[in-house]
């Protein structure tokens, strides 16, 4: 019997497939319907196997495989930015768009192949849909790639294949099939990317922030497996452990990350951020708005904390607490967005390694503030937070990120694209920040009309969608370089497709949602 919410989120993607392809049409859009053919059956066997508890690997309950979702992600981020590219021009970043788009097709063909190989009875009509869907983006990628982006591909699915053997041993319950494959492959094609580069360095090539992203990223995940295995063989909630912590995390910021930084960007990194940082007096106005924001997000944790009585002690955090930190993440990035994007960009990594290595600190117990950040964050937990690590914040953050990572500014003349393209940098704030705030906000205190299948309401998504069109309204009267070009069909059609991807799926909506809006204003 399938699940209706499952059809449901389904269609949805298959509809954001056919729109994207419907306006890009070429050799890989057939490749991406067979995918996205394929990975419908397919994320079946996943469900199954992840009700019977034979999926290998212990997976996030309360969920679906989201395999489908997920599959479509990577690919249709690199079609659309392959079409960007070529619009204007700059063929090095359309071949990357063609790059991205078939390492995200073979890592989604790889899940996929995994499900039918260990689903028993062996499923015939899906391993034949498996078989020619792998045909035709073997074929595609045959007569598409050079091949040293044959090589490169086939690198990102060898580092995909050996972290994910890694990490979902070592992090049980935190990940859906789907939500590892966005994780795990983005991260794996950021270490391939690094590795490359570092290889390939021409000295004055390549934007700076870049590199800071990259090794940023590849920092923090080398340094949380190094501490996995090291506290495997010793308990790390001792104060020789913990100095060992930090002393280590010293020696490898210090001693690895800063010394392969100033090799990509060729100056010291410490004084290239300084400099960065107060460039202007605008950047300076920027960080002391954020400064006191971050303060104001603390003080919600405290004072949230001070409310729990010893009396209740596993009173968690309502929906709508929860939520504050959606508004001061909006009020944070918006400014950003409006006034200098670069800063909003470093600003935004700098983050990231803080919240991770914050949650290193929480889940090794790390002293002195091991301790106290567990009791903090156990407020706030909820029924995806079911593993050891506590993902959510760093998923909103993800989600509100990403879309400034991932614009392409090199294919984007004055910084911004056309038509609703300009909107691409908001689409955090839009489907996470305003549509997914307020529709549980006005869901969970006014919803009446359930969507079938989900708890999802159908007033919660109508002022989901209402609020982003208000949103965009504004962002068009304060922000001078939004341009939209009478593209406003398209918008509330992105708009409202995402806001009812909300409703329906079951996976991480902070780092889904987001990436498929980015994707249709992109196209």
């Amino acid at each position: 019997m399938w699940n209706k919410a499952v059809l449901v989120e389904s269609l949805l993607v298959f509809t954001a497939v056919l729109a994207v392809h419907a306006l890009v049409w070429d050799r890989f859009s057939w490749c991406a319907v067979a995918l996205a053919v394929q990975a419908f059956y397919v994320q079946f066997k996943w469900d199954r196997l992840l009700q019977q508890g034979g999926a290998v690997f212990q997976f996030r309950g309360a969920a679906n495989s989201g395999l489908l979702p997920a599959s479509m992600v990577i690919p249709l981020l690199g079609v659309v930015m392959k079409e960007r590219c070529r619009a204007a021009g700059i063929v090095y970043f359309e071949r990357f768009g063609i790059v991205v788009a078939s390492t995200g097709m073979l890592l989604a063909l790889f899940l996929s192949v995994l499900a039918v190989g260990i689903t028993k009875p062996v499923p015939t009509n899906t391993c034949i849909l498996t078989g020619v869907a792998g045909s035709v983006i073997i074929y595609t990628m045959k007569h598409s790639l050079t091949v040293s982006e044959v090589i490169e591909v086939l690198e990102v699915l060898l580092i995909f294949v050996y972290l994910s053997m890694i990490l979902l041993y070592l992090l049980p319950r935190c990940f859906t099939p789907g939500e590892a494959l966005l994780v795990l492959g983005g991260v794996s094609f950021v270490l391939n990317q690094l590795i490359k580069r570092s290889l390939n360095v021409i000295e004055g090539r390549g934007d700076p922030i870049d590199f800071f992203l990259l090794v940023a990223v590849v920092g923090v995940v080398l340094l949380g497996l190094f501490f996995t295995v090291l506290f495997i063989f010793m308990d790390s909630g001792t104060w020789i452990s913990s100095m060992f912590f930090h002393m280590m995390t010293a020696v490898l910021g210090l001693g690895v990350i800063m010394p392969w930084l100033y090799r990509l960007i060729q100056r010291n990194p410490l004084f290239w951020l300084l400099q960065f940082l107060f460039q202007t007096q605008t950047r300076l106005y920027l960080l002391v708005y954020w400064t006191f924001l971050a303060a104001l997000a603390c003080g919600v944790v405290f004072y949230q904390n001070a409310k729990r009585s010893s009396e209740s002690k596993k009173h968690q955090a309502s929906t709508i607490t929860r939520k504050y930190f959606h508004f001061i993440v909006v009020a944070t990035y918006v400014p950003g967005l409006i006034y200098d994007r670069q800063l909003l960009y470093i600003a935004a990594v700098l983050c990231l390694a803080v919240f991770i290595f914050l949650e290193y600190v929480r889940y090794f117990r790390i002293k002195p503030f091991g301790q106290t950040l567990r009791h903090l964050l156990s407020l706030f937990l909820d029924e995806r937070d079911s593993g050891p690590l506590i993902l959510t914040h760093i998923y909103l953050l993800l989600g509100m990120s990403l879309p400034v990572w991932l614009f392409p500014r090199s294919c984007a003349p004055r910084g911004t694209l056309p038509g609703a393209g300009a909107l691409v940098p908001y689409s955090g704030v839009l489907a996470v920040g305003v549509g997914d705030t307020i529709a549980s906000v006005f869901g969970s205190t006014m919803g009446e009309i359930k969507w079938p299948g989900t708890k999802k309401t159908f007033e919660g998504t109508m002022t989901a969608i209402f609020a982003q069109i208000i949103a965009v309204a504004l962002i068009l009267i304060f922000d001078s370089n939004v341009n939209l070009n009478s593209s406003y069909a398209w918008i509330l059609a992105s708009v409202s497709l995402v806001s009812l991807l909300e409703a329906y799926t079951t996976q991480i909506d902070n780092l889904l949602l987001p990436l498929y809006l980015q994707i249709m204003l992109m196209a």
